[in-house]
């Protein structure tokens, strides 16, 4: 019998400003404010919410996180996308933020990729699924020249 999960609720970032980042993060993803942690005088959370796919993206000033965790470079969810055009949005929105960005990165049957780093150097992660997206398993090495080469058996073990 299944646990019961649906889906991510929310994914919760550490941010430096949080004025800063709530303002990025709603120019590049349209997303809309629905919560706020008021603590010692100042707001220090705040939820955003993109409504047509019920994602909540919480940020919380670094300051007031335990152990004041930093994400540099570092890709802690992906996003995923309708469409390839959707990329070249999100790269005009990102340029108008000067976030930095890489390139679309073509993943040949499972799609392409593209990372957008928000204001602390935490890398957003936008995935485009084809129709022709393999199911089942699949383990993905990567060549020297970043392009994946796919495999159909697991190659980490149960054992302990």
């Amino acid at each position: 019998m299944p646990l019961g999960i649906n889906k991510i609720r929310q994914v919760k970032l550490p941010v430096t400003d949080l004025a800063k980042s709530v303002a990025w993060y709603r120019q590049l993803l349209d997303l809309q404010p629905v919560f706020e942690f008021y603590e010692e005088d100042a707001v220090r959370g705040v939820v955003l919410l993109e409504p047509n796919a019920d994602l909540h993206i919480a940020l919380r000033e670094r300051a007031y996180c335990a152990s004041h965790p930093h994400l540099n470079d570092f890709d802690a969810f992906a996003l995923e996308v309708d469409s390839l055009d959707t990329f070249t949005e999100l790269i005009k929105r990102a340029d108008e933020l000067g976030a930095p960005h890489g390139e679309i990165h073509d993943r040949g049957p499972y799609g392409a990729a593209l990372d957008i780093s928000d204001p602390d150097g935490t890398v957003i992660r936008f995935l485009y699924e084809p129709d022709t997206y393999p199911i089942g398993f699949a383990g993905l090495e990567f060549g020297p020249d970043g392009t994946p080469i796919g495999y159909e058996q697991p190659r980490l073990s149960d054992k302990s």
